[in-house]
């Protein structure tokens, strides 16, 4: 079975929301709580997503196929019931791969006009 190619450029460029909840996904299945303190982690604070837009890129992600509610559940014991996972799809992951290639494009760019710190 032959798969169609996947385009991700149409999707370019992320919001930086966007950008950190796949980026916080990539790593394993997080529920949306742990999305949160995981951007506030990762960029020491200066990315800090409201419960409205964490939950309105969830929903445009799940709708446009990056990311999947996980079927599987931890044991109700162990975890909020109420929890729901996400988990990073392989369109998901080419998206977010193709906007670290235009973020480097972009800097590579300020390099050459000797804005950015590093040129050769």
């Amino acid at each position: 079975m032959t798969r169609r190619h996947f385009d991700p450029v149409p999707f370019l460029p992320l919001s930086p929301a966007m950008f950190h909840v796949l980026v916080a996904l990539a790593d394993g299945e997080k529920h949306g709580y742990a999305i949160l303190k995981e951007v506030t982690r990762s960029t020491d604070g200066s990315v800090r997503l409201g419960a409205g837009t964490l939950y309105a890129v969830i929903k445009r992600f799940v709708d446009e196929g990056l990311i999947a509610e996980s079927d599987e559940r931890p044991d109700p014991a162990l975890d909020d019931e109420r929890r729901r996972y996400y988990r990073l799809l392989d369109t998901g992951r080419h998206v977010v791969l193709a906007e670290l290639a235009r973020m480097e494009q972009a800097i590579a760019l300020a390099r050459d006009k000797h804005l950015v710190a590093g040129h050769a």
